[in-house]
């Protein structure tokens, strides 16, 4: 470089570092830069969500079969919007269908039934019946069914409305995942139900011609077509019972049925789902039982089979099995609220549970469930125990989980532990691949002088798999955890050819097994997922 390059290059440097942090000399100008910075962005508007879309009354009620038909009592408002409110007939004398429409309930105005009770057996021909156009038909001619489509909603007018589906008819009440079939209270449809109501109208129950003991004749032979039984919680006559096994009520799937239940008096109220009689031809499949005041369902002999079951809420017993049920129950979820006055998971006798009753009747009850999970949550429970097994009932539970602050078992009676074939007692209750999770001793003694060693002899049989010092890792208070898993199951069928063979206790696999969401209802008791909507507020009708 030359002399002169060196020169000007040591004035350009000295002259920058003359000026300061904040002067920044151009050559150009000899003066300072000024740099604006553009306006901060405007805050983004925020979208408030769109109101939810309130129903408008159907403009009337749809024309149905029955004379009379439906009645329009004008329109209800809740927060859900304003129904046409279209009650049924105190009876349906012919086949009925009860469509969805959008803005439209149907209501029970006290109590609903299905047919006029047809009798015990179908009548032979030159018998009269009031189910048969005349002595001379060879069948019954005048049996009907009450069909209910995807998505109606029906609700209880009164406190003591229930729906009976007397024998020789059949309901035809099939929902879908995505729309259930909801049968609820008015407080609900108003918006006034709460977590904790309940008892706020009947139910639904189904009369069947299947076997039952307690007869209601004196003199009548348990199991026989003379053996008849009234139900529970109904002052007219409402009869079930017969010798038809596989007797037929219809189907009932994919079903909600809320706040239900109401006591008559001392032990005669109504649950959710009562089950008389009913035989093995008929389907119930995919019920949720939410927040009865009584038991969850009540199963008074027959030979239903029952799958992918769903309770919670209930506030007496969960399960309540009697008078010679003969059955089977896969998929059960219960779930009790925290408060309230809830008893047992299951309550199992063979007859009634009148003290005097003759538990040598037969049929004998045999309960067999395989894939349950139940959470008992009330330690002061009046049966003292999550499972209480009476009356020289028969039972075989496979793949359970049973959570509980208190004892798991009880059996009472010192007969329940013995086989007697002359009555078809088989043993003592059988317990495969059934753990137990308990804040006590997990056993408790029974009435009779069963002592709490017995108890767990009954249990603890080696090679059963079973486990009364499990302790739980379920997930959202239902679904199997790490612990649940690693637990070693049995095929149900070893219990019955009818059950699903299955690889896992309890009857949530796993997080991917979602049987029970949509077709639900979320409480504070049990969330089922984004796909079932609010037990508190009806689905929508729009």
């Amino acid at each position: 470089m030359s002399k002169r390059l060196w020169i000007l290059a040591g004035v350009v440097a000295g002259g920058l570092v003359g000026c300061g942090a904040d002067e920044i000399v151009s050559p150009g100008t000899g003066g300072n830069i000024t740099i604006n910075n553009p306006p901060a962005a405007p805050p983004p508007v925020v979208v408030p969500p769109p109101a939810p879309q309130l129903v408008s009354a159907a403009a009337g009620c749809p024309t149905i079969a029955n004379d009379p038909g439906l009645r329009d009592d004008g329109t209800i408002t809740g927060p859900t919007g304003t129904y046409r409110v279209c009650t049924l007939p105190s009876v349906l004398t012919r086949s009925s269908q009860l469509t969805r429409i959008a803005g439209l309930l149907y209501a029970l105005d006290g109590r609903v039934d299905v047919g006029v009770d047809c009798g015990p057996q179908v009548a032979p021909a030159g018998t009269a019946s009031t189910c048969k156009a005349n002595a001379a038909a060879t069948a019954e001619t005048l049996g009907i069914t009450l069909t209910i489509d995807p998505g109606v909603i029906v609700f209880a007018k009164t406190g003591v409305s229930w729906l009976a589906v007397n024998r020789g008819h059949r309901i035809n009440a099939v929902g879908a995942v995505d729309r259930p079939i909801v049968f609820t209270s008015r407080d609900n449809v108003l918006g006034l139900a709460t977590d904790d109501s309940q008892g706020q109208w009947g139910g639904v129950v189904l009369h069947g011609r299947a076997p039952i003991t307690d007869c209601q004749a004196g003199g009548a032979t348990p199991g026989s077509v003379t053996c008849e039984r009234q139900t529970e919680g109904a002052l007219d006559p409402a009869l079930f019972g017969g010798a038809t096994p596989a007797d037929n009520s219809g189907s009932v799937r994919f079903v909600q049925i809320r706040y239900s239940g109401y006591v008559l008096s001392g032990n005669s109220e109504l649950q959710s789902l009562t089950l008389g009689g009913v035989g093995s031809g008929t389907t119930v499949d995919h019920v949720d039982s939410h927040n009865s005041s009584d038991d969850g369902f009540e199963v008074f002999g027959g030979r239903v089979k029952l799958r992918h079951f769903v309770i919670t809420g209930a506030d007496d017993d969960n399960v309540d099995v009697d008078t010679g049920y003969q059955g089977t129950i896969q998929y059960l979820i219960a779930v009790q609220k925290t408060s309230g006055a809830a008893d047992s998971m299951i309550e199992l006798d063979s007859p009634g549970t009148n003290a005097t009753t003759d538990e040598t009747q037969t049929p004998r009850t045999n309960l067999k469930l395989a894939n349950f999970t139940l959470v008992h949550r009330n330690a002061a429970s009046g049966n003292g125990a999550a499972i209480r097994m009476r009356g020289r009932a028969d039972a075989s539970l496979v793949n359970g989980i049973v959570t509980s602050p208190m004892a798991a078992l009880r059996l009472d009676g010192p007969p329940i532990l013995t086989a007697d074939a002359a009555i078809q007692k088989l043993g003592p209750p059988v317990f495969k691949s059934v753990v137990l999770s308990t804040t006590v001793a997990p056993f408790r003694a029974g009435d009779g002088g069963v002592t709490a060693q017995q108890v767990a002899d009954t249990f603890n049989v080696p090679g059963n798999n079973n486990n009364a010092a499990f302790t739980a890792s379920l997930t959202n208070v239902y679904v199997n955890g790490a612990s649940e898993t690693a637990a070693t199951a049995t095929d149900p069928k070893t219990a019955d050819a009818a059950f699903d063979t299955t690889t896992y206790i309890g009857a949530v696999k796993d997080a991917a097994d979602t049987w029970y969401a949509g077709w639900t209802c979320n409480s504070a008791t049990a969330n089922f997922g984004t796909t079932s909507t609010a037990c508190t507020s009806l689905p929508s009708l729009n």
